[in-house]
């Protein structure tokens, strides 16, 4: 039996998730480690470090007034590796804003993946080359784009599976309904992943949903629903690489729930405090999936601390260049931002452009 297999077939639990233990997570019963070899456990240790060392990195910046905004992922390392590492390079995913280590895990440059953070451009990277659809910001819009695009792939023939990232507030949406219910009336090879962080935004999950759990939402569209330990890498890469699997052999989309924590603010532009209780985000951080998987692979006797300390050493190294990276100014044109939206500029837009234009020209930027 699968994970995928056990966990369907389990009942979903019922009552809130708490910080922990975490209760989500029926295939917990199985040793989370079977079928995955050592040097991919390794692999993901690696990438979580690094993602970890960027979320830091990528949070300094946004301080420093580098970035406009970053939402960071710090606490959902697990959710982002493990998922990335479990589909094949030639599979789609469908980021939302906050799956930046998941971009890292592809194997995209850092500083692209920052690109949409800046405000240079919409998408730092080329989507067709990544197969990776841009960072989306508006909630649910990108299980659309993934539902299509799975879709016009089974009817070509093509093998691929499109990987859509959510987060639970995405779940009360109109698009993320019309995507699981058109996906799974056309049995398109989508897997949909909730990251369950507890909060849209300042709304914590009980008041944003009656549902019992997100996952048992996969039962009104008939399809299946997983609900798996977010902090637990190999429970992830299983439960995705399962279901991933499962659509590629024509047997439609799955619904995971990988409940999880967001241990920062929404953003650097969020007040925390305001709404989660003192203390919450300090007993989460007692499961954090990175700290997890070092005390694991070291008791296993895959990691050795000489290893660890190397990796750690790597990850700052890896934060540093970015760092150097990053403080070359950006080189876009600012005329771009009038380009490829409408044929015929409005009356407001056309001034706008032509001010700018002119200040431009001044300057000495100009055409």
């Amino acid at each position: 039996m699968t994970v995928l297999e056990a966990a369907t077939a389990a009942p979903a639990p019922a009552g809130p998730v708490t910080a922990g233990p975490v209760t989500a997570a029926p295939a917990a019963a199985a040793p989370a480690a079977a079928g995955v070899p050592p040097d991919r456990q390794l692999l993901m240790y690696r990438a979580m470090v690094v993602g970890r060392a960027f979320n830091r990195q990528a949070t300094a910046f946004s301080r420093q007034g580098r970035l406009a905004v970053y939402p960071s992922s710090r606490g959902q390392e697990a959710c982002q590796v493990g998922s990335a590492l479990a589909v094949r390079p030639t599979d789609w995913l469908f980021p939302t804003y906050r799956e930046s280590v998941a971009l890292l895990t592809r194997g995209i440059d850092p500083v692209q993946v920052l690109t949409l953070f800046r405000g240079d451009q919409h998408c730092g990277y080329d989507p067709v080359t990544e197969h990776t659809a841009p960072q989306c910001t508006p909630l649910a819009t990108q299980c659309l784009h993934a539902a299509g695009l799975a879709d016009a792939a089974r009817m070509a023939g093509d093998p691929i599976v499109a990987l859509a990232y959510i987060g639970d507030g995405a779940t009360s949406e109109g698009d993320f309904h019309e995507a699981l219910n058109y996906a799974a009336v056309r049995r398109a090879p989508v897997v949909f992943l909730v990251q369950n962080n507890q909060y849209a935004i300042s709304v914590p999950l009980a008041k944003q949903t009656a549902a019992r759990t997100l996952a048992d939402k996969a039962a009104g569209y008939g399809m299946p629903g997983v609900r798996i330990d977010g902090n637990d890498v190999l429970q992830v890469y299983r439960a995705v690489h399962d279901a991933a699997e499962r659509a590629r052999a024509g047997h439609g989309p799955t619904l995971i729930e990988a409940v999880t924590y967001r241990i920062d603010a929404h953003t650097n532009a969020d007040d925390d405090t305001r709404y989660r209780p003192a203390g919450e985000a300090d007993v989460w951080a007692a499961q954090d999936p990175v700290d997890r998987l070092e005390r694991d692979l070291l008791a296993a006797g895959v990691l050795d601390r000489a290893a660890a300390d190397g990796i750690a050493a790597a990850a700052d190294a890896f934060a540093g260049e970015l760092s150097a990276r990053f403080s070359a100014p950006p080189t876009g044109d600012p005329m771009q931002m009038f380009r490829h939206v409408y044929h015929h500029l409005p009356p407001h837009l056309r001034e706008q452009s032509e001010r700018l234009a002119a200040e431009l020209a001044a300057d000495g930027q100009g055409d």
